[in-house]
């Protein structure tokens, strides 16, 4: 009933309302029932000034004892007040009336709620909400948590709760089905969902507060553990449908063997394991689905090539994605020297081939002669036409997004039906708990351990105010043979960001050391140019390469050895581990510095403490998710919009092998639940195909 119930049935929802509504997702009378607050405002207690800290939320009164007009660029109404020890707080408001300003009265007492900031006189309080009354008849406390919820512009927190009041209502008169089974309930220790729905939008006063606020209520468990179900079923229901779909079968490969004899090393316990994975998913009648990931320099691209060599030898066509020109152009040079002496035939596409060229290269894919066909997201376009499209690999999968990988992947629907096998390759290490929720439908494979010979990078932490000292440290080192990265943020100078740009650092090296080979590069330059300095550098004719973070993957240079980072404070942990990992590749001593602009955050402290403390990306993944959550780790692109209601994946990561482990009995045992869950907390039907 509530299901299916228009929004525009509840009083005051005219096709204006609605529209605003569907911006939220919200179009039927379920949907703002599952449209669930975020946060709680506690209005039950006072709070005395004196025990405020900055972020806080927080209901305070007081006497107010002065009241003022700023004159600024922006000027605000100043309302200073203190309570019965004398603590002070003001409470700033940009946007005011002269009437409202008259209602501030020297004597008259103030209760006010907001959240603690600092300002130029102490603690301040901008734009709360607030009461005013005499010391003599304060108004009672709020009896119980007021719930705050998502919203959008022109849709204010009065108006969308008068809606869900409404729905709370109708839920009275319709209550909702209890999907979940009963067993799991039981054995969760779940309350019903309709009583779970009640208690989080209208908290009563005997309820566990705190554990509301906390999000550790039962209630909140039952939604949270739901909506995680939901995704986990989702995930599953895909791998099931890609496993009922047919694949070609690529025997075992005879010139996989002749590549492993001819490579100057063995290969590590780890990669030979993941090796035996991928061999035999590719021996299977169904498409591989899988998930490499492994530490910067682990050794995922041989890995890659020797999956490539037996999809080749069985008649099939190999596509290599790769998110960069310079990271596409890599693997280029890697499958050429491991693929020609096995008279396996190469194509190369990239967004800047001059017209004759790439016609010659999608004739040579479209004909079937290029068994291997390495390039950027030029690989997806209309005019390229494989000819036996049996294997996709994509390297970096975080840079693309889902509808990219899957155009790609329904290009090689063969017209005998068969799917394409697809391996994903990402040098980022993913929490645990994270690649359950974002690639749950994927096998997962981990190459957790580096080739022998390896040294781990000693990195140092250094002020700014040393970076002269750095920058002639570094020269000395390049005139006793080491190469090095000196790596900046920005191309150009920025006076607002406070940040070193390549070329003026490019330019400073020269004015200072004019012996010193330099070459400048960043993703304003031209392929070619960008092919030219690298070879350049690679052939040992440049002693420094100062680059914006254009080289974050992709560039292998095993003769590169020290690497400066400036502004390090600006960049995330996850590429600053993938930055650190360009140097590190040979059998020199490696080092890292990372330079800083003070004065530093507290994340930013805590990501160059980890960074200096760890060359683990395993661990570095866990602390990233720790310190900056999953939202940014993820991002939108690679997830199709990732998002929940209720769940949040790194408080609840606890739940999700949980809701894992139940979604892969249920999608066998009770298949339905799938779209029910889905209907519930997407409100759409199910269509992966474009997720």
């Amino acid at each position: 009933m509530l299901a299916q119930q228009k929004l525009t049935s509840l009083k005051g929802v005219g096709d204006k309302l609605a529209e605003k509504l569907q911006r939220l997702g919200l179009s039927v009378v379920q949907d703002l029932l599952f449209h669930l607050p975020i946060r709680y405002q506690d209005k039950t207690k006072l709070t005395p000034i004196a025990e405020l800290y900055l972020g806080q939320e927080a209901l305070i009164e007081g006497e107010i004892i002065s009241q003022h007009m700023t004159q600024s660029r922006n000027s605000s109404l100043l309302v200073k007040l203190h309570d019965a020890t004398g603590n002070k707080i003001s409470c700033r408001f940009f946007h005011f009336h002269y009437r409202q300003a008259q209602q501030f009265k020297r004597g008259q007492w103030l209760r006010a709620f907001g959240e603690v900031r600092s300002g130029p006189t102490g603690l301040e309080m901008v734009h709360p909400t607030y009461q005013l009354f005499s010391d003599h008849s304060p108004p009672p406390l709020e009896t119980t948590l007021n719930p705050v919820y998502p919203v959008t512009e022109g849709l204010g927190q009065a108006t969308l709760l008068k809606l869900i009041q409404q729905a709370l209502q109708l839920l009275k008169q319709y209550p909702l089905a209890e999907i979940l089974p009963e067993e799991l309930n039981t054995a969760l220790r779940l309350p019903p969902i309709n009583d779970a729905l009640r208690r989080l939008h209208q908290p009563q006063p005997d309820d566990d507060l705190l554990s509301i606020k906390r999000f550790e209520h039962p209630a909140q468990r039952r939604l949270i553990f739901e909506e995680l179900l939901s995704s986990q079923l989702s995930l599953q229901w895909i791998r099931q449908t890609e496993k009922r779909r047919e694949a070609p079968i690529f025997p075992p490969s005879q010139m996989v063997n002749s590549m492993l004899t001819s490579l100057p090393f063995a290969l590590t316990n780890a990669q030979q394991r993941v090796l035996q994975e991928l061999q035999s998913d590719l021996q299977q009648p169904h498409p591989m689905q899988r998930l490499v990931q492994g530490d910067v320099g682990s050794g995922k691209t041989v890995i890659a090539a020797l999956a490539a060599i037996q999809a080749a030898e069985a008649g099939y066509q190999v596509a290599i994605m790769a998110p960069t020109e310079i990271l596409a152009e890599q693997h280029r040079n890697h499958f050429s020297e491991w693929l020609e002496p096995l008279c396996i035939e190469m194509a190369w596409l990239n967004g800047r081939m001059k017209t004759a060229e790439r016609r010659h290269m999608l004739q040579q894919i479209e004909q079937g002669h290029a068994k291997v066909i390495i390039g950027t997201h030029a690989l997806f376009q209309d005019a390229v036409t494989f000819h036996r499209l049996g294997l996709v690999i994509i390297d970096e999968q975080h840079r693309f997004g889902v509808h990219q990988r899957l155009a790609l992947h329904d290009k090689g629907t063969q017209n005998d039906h068969l799917h394409p096998h697809q391996l994903i390759m990402t040098a980022t290490p993913i929490p645990r708990t994270l690649a359950m929720t974002a690639y749950g439908d994927l096998d997962l494979s981990i190459i957790d351990e580096l080739p022998p010979g390896r040294q781990p990078i000693d990195t140092a932490v250094l002020n700014n105010e040393k970076r002269h000292e750095v920058m002639a440290h570094l020269v000395t080192q390049c005139e006793q043979g080491v190469q090095a990265y000196w790596v900046c943020p920005l191309i150009e100078e920025s006076e607002l960001l406070h940040a070193q740009a390549a070329e003026v650092t490019a330019q400073q090296f020269r004015d200072h050391w004019p012996n010193l080979r330099i070459g400048l590069i960043h993703g304003r330059l031209k392929g070619d140019e960008k092919s030219q300095l690298m070879n350049a550098f690679k052939d040992h004719q440049l002693d420094l390469l100062v680059a914006t973070t254009v080289i974050e993957v992709g560039v292998n240079i095993p003769n590169a050895s020290l690497m400066i980072i400036e502004n390090a404070e600006r960049l995330g942990l996850a590429q600053l581990h993938q930055l650190r990992g360009r140097v590190g590749r040979g059998s020199k001593k490696s080092h890292c510095v990372l330079l800083y602009q003070a004065p530093l955050s507290e994340t930013s402290k805590a990501r160059l403490h980890i960074m200096r403390e760890s060359n683990d990306g395993f661990r570095i993944a866990e602390e990233d998710l720790r310190i900056r959550g999953p939202g940014e780790i993820l991002g939108t692109r690679q997830t199709g919009g990732l998002q929940f209601r209720i769940a949040d994946l790194k408080r609840d990561q606890a739940l999700i092998p949980e809701a894992k482990y139940w979604a892969e009995q249920l999608v066998v045992s009770a298949p339905e639940l799938t779209e029910q869950l889905h209907q519930r907390w997407v409100g759409t039907k199910m269509d992966y195909k474009h997720a």
